[in-house]
């Protein structure tokens, strides 16, 4: 995805601890809000998901950089105030959502131009790493423990740092063809990429659940469906980038 994004920080998953949920929670005290259901979140879920997909049909259809760009900085910005400001996460959910489908549809479309169906199987990619990893959450095979999820957050933060390295130096007309272009290391460094990012799907899944089991707030179902959208954009975008660099 740096390739065209560079700016990928906002597909570091902001993804909460348990105290975190906890504190949430205490909110509920004296104050006007539902409690969190998981079947509402879902459904929060996919009307982000459907959102994302229209704006996404507009920024392919109507390709610019303005859009795309745009999209991704408005996304960005949105993203950084949500996890500050979680109490209006249903206004900040359809706001990312939407900006985030100009630059998906953006960014799709400059991959479109390379033909042979990229699109259709960064899709189905996507969505076959969705599944197993639901399966494996399910499953329990990866436990998500405190250990788990710092390692995670801090192999997402490295790989956010080291596009934001190699962003500045862009800035100086020096790049990094082994991480941004074909080749074995290129296509290993995708590959990784794309294992941190789906081992993020493990932490959106469990603050599905840790969310209902500590009875959190309703506005963190808009705040859960945003994280997760934020995942699989990320994932979407660098399984594109995978198979341009294997067809290079």
């Amino acid at each position: 995805m740096a390739s065209t994004r560079n700016m990928f920080s906002q597909s570091a998953n902001p993804v909460l601890g348990e105290q975190t949920l906890q504190r949430e929670a205490a909110t509920l005290a004296g104050q006007e809000y539902g409690v969190f259901s998981m079947s509402s979140a879902i459904n929060k879920t996919f009307l982000l998901l459907g959102l994302l997909l229209l704006t996404a049909y507009v920024g392919f259809t109507y390709a610019s950089p303005v859009l795309t760009w745009g999209g991704a900085i408005a996304g960005l910005i949105i993203v950084i105030i949500a996890v500050f400001n979680r109490k209006r996460s249903a206004l900040w959910a359809p706001l990312y959502a939407g900006f985030e489908g100009l630059f998906v549809g953006g960014v799709s479309a400059m991959y479109a131009t390379l033909g042979g169906g990229i699109i259709l199987q960064a899709v189905s990619l996507t969505l076959l790493v969705f599944f197993v990893m639901l399966v494996i959450y399910k499953s329990g095979i990866i436990p998500v423990t405190n250990k788990f999820r710092t390692g995670v957050i801090m192999a997402t933060g490295a790989i956010f740092l080291l596009y934001v390295i190699s962003m500045v130096m862009s800035m100086f007309g020096v790049h990094m063809p082994m991480i941004h272009e074909g080749g074995t290391f290129g296509i290993l460094f995708s590959i990784g990429v794309i294992g941190i990012a789906a081992l993020n799907l493990l932490l959106d899944f469990d603050l599905f659940e840790k969310a209902e089991e500590y009875q959190a707030p309703d506005y963190m179902e808009w705040f859960a469906g945003m994280s997760l959208l934020i995942t699989i954009v990320w994932i979407y975008i660098e399984v594109l980038r995978l198979l341009s660099k294997m067809r290079n």
